[in-house]
């Protein structure tokens, strides 16, 4: 069998400061630029939009987390009205996220400027939510052209947000591991994202303003994107798009708080992707990502989310009746009880 390996075509510019160069990117593509911004990153999209001057034609302060297509639908009317030449998107996920819809819409070109561990940046992976479902679409031709990795946007991130856009991350390096398409790249790309997460994280946490931690967390998310990009994913993923869209769940946390509960699921069914999270952290892989995890002085369980335990059945039923692949089988009954785990 043969496994095609398609790596994004983008340009990449990283290191501090390099969030300046974004007005002369814009200039490349055109010159007129739509701005998606979240209202995390508000001082920061406030500096790019004078930076950008005339070139800034219209600004979108409202992405939401899973992209819900009535969002979009707000955007393209901005669109329409003031007939950018491209997409900048500064923020976390939802930011991205919407530039990407706005683009399949329109053929746009994008420019990502990411201030958390997201990914999405460098994928063409684009998931909407609409009544309630989030559906996935696959299409490199959504990815981003230009992506702008700047630590020093990222150094202004709670010590909760950093290690739940963090876990998020790392949930795309560990199912790649596992993934039917995984290939020696992946595998590379894959270790090194754990490793540089597991090694760095604390410093970020503890120290929010080092450089020192967050680059490395900053190329950490850059590596795990490129294996969101590249492989499938499986059970980890199903289940946070069918919490998630389901219950309006925040995404990062959904994320950190069912990743450890799944790998102590699949990593038995999948021992290559055990051995070599084994090299790269030691022996117990699982715990070192639930300490982690349960670091977090907030939500940690779905129940503390406030996903009714009365709903958690007819989410495995459905994630059970259409699975992902996934290393592990497994019935609803099982997925139950997993889900149960988490939700306690």
């Amino acid at each position: 069998m043969t496994t095609v390996t398609r790596l994004p075509a983008c340009r990449v510019l990283i290191g501090p400061g390099a969030r300046h160069d974004i007005p002369a990117e814009a200039a490349l593509l055109g010159g007129r630029a739509l701005l998606v911004a979240t209202r995390s990153a508000g001082a920061a999209a406030d500096e790019l939009a004078g930076a950008l001057g005339d070139r800034l034609v219209a600004r979108f302060d409202g992405p939401v987390a899973h992209t819900p297509v009535e969002v979009t639908a707000r955007a393209m009317e901005l669109v329409r009205a003031r007939a950018p030449d491209l997409l900048v998107a500064i923020g976390g996920g939802s930011a991205i996220g919407l530039a990407k819809a706005i683009s399949a819409r329109t053929g746009l070109p994008q420019i990502a400027a990411p201030t958390t561990y997201a990914g999405s940046e460098v994928t063409g992976v684009l998931g909407e939510t609409e009544n309630g479902t989030k559906k996935t679409r696959r299409d490199p031709a959504l990815a981003p052209g230009t992506v702008v990795y700047d630590a020093e946007l990222t150094v202004g991130m709670p010590p909760g947000l950093t290690r739940t856009s963090a876990l998020n991350a790392l949930a795309h390096a560990v199912e790649a591991l596992w993934a039917p398409d995984a290939t020696a790249l992946t595998d590379a790309l894959a270790v090194e994202s754990f490793a540089l997460f597991l090694t760095h994280l604390p410093a970020a946490i503890a120290h929010g303003a080092d450089l020192g931690a967050r680059q490395p967390l900053q190329q950490a998310g850059w590596l795990a994107g490129l294996c969101l990009a590249q492989t499938t994913m499986g059970l980890h993923h199903q289940l946070a798009h069918a919490l998630g869209g389901t219950f309006d769940l925040p995404h990062a946390e959904l994320h950190a708080m069912l990743l450890p509960h799944v790998m102590a699921f699949n990593l038995p069914a999948a021992p290559a992707a055990a051995d070599r999270l084994t090299r790269a952290v030691g022996p117990d892989p699982v715990a070192a990502v639930r300490s982690l995890a349960q670091g977090y002085a907030g939500p940690r369980t779905l129940a503390e989310l406030g996903v009714p335990r009365a709903g958690l059945p007819a989410v495995a039923e459905r994630v059970a009746a259409n699975p992902y692949p996934n290393p592990r089988s497994f019935d609803a009954d099982e997925l139950l009880g997993l889900l149960e785990q988490a939700w306690s």
